[in-house]
């Protein structure tokens, strides 16, 4: 019988034929446990990177929130200034009509009203509408047509999709009385 040598971690063993498949059976299973190791570890690696993405999207969706919080808070406290301005242009006395500062100051206005639309900020349409408590709060109802918007007490306005401010309104209700002198 001939005999194989094998060079394992760096000593010299001498083998014999009867002994390789022996040795080869228990190689094959350190080859699958190492396997199995090296799967446990991508597997490990593959959470890891999905769980690193999965933080930068939070992280950077939680900027974008408060981003936007801090928008509203800033679009919220400038909304009153705006509604004064807003009515003294829409309605100038004799006396402001005159002044030359007014119409500098109206196209001021005009810059602040489309900076802040640039930044999201759309007024909602009330008048004409249907009543919507989800953007509409009711301060007043009047004889007219039931549900509907008659006025704007106060302007209401949306910053990117969201409600900032709901709009002030009177909203019409059916006369119980025509509806009997009908009948």
């Amino acid at each position: 019988m001939s005999s194989e040598e094998y060079v394992v971690d760096g000593e010299s063993d001498e083998v014999s034929e009867s002994g390789t498949s022996e040795d080869v059976g228990g190689l094959q299973e350190q080859l699958r446990a190492e396997k199995d190791k090296s799967k446990g570890y991508l597997a490990s690696w593959q959470r890891t990177q999905a769980d690193l993405e999965n933080y930068r999207r939070r992280v950077q969706q939680e900027r974008g929130e408060s981003l936007d919080l801090a928008n509203s808070t800033l679009v919220s406290k400038l909304l009153s200034a705006m509604d004064d301005l807003e009515l003294a242009f829409s309605r100038p006395s004799s006396e402001m009509r005159k002044a030359s500062w007014v119409e500098g100051a109206r196209i001021s206005f005009g810059k602040l009203k489309g900076a802040l639309e640039s930044e999201g900020l759309k007024p909602i349409e009330a008048v004409g509408q249907e009543f919507d408590p989800r953007i509409h709060e009711a301060v007043m109802k009047k004889p007219g047509a039931d549900g509907m918007v008659l006025e704007e007490v106060q302007k209401g306005y949306a910053l990117n999709g969201r409600l900032l401010r709901p709009s002030l309104v009177v909203v019409g209700e059916q006369d119980d009385s025509i509806v009997d002198e009908n009948e």
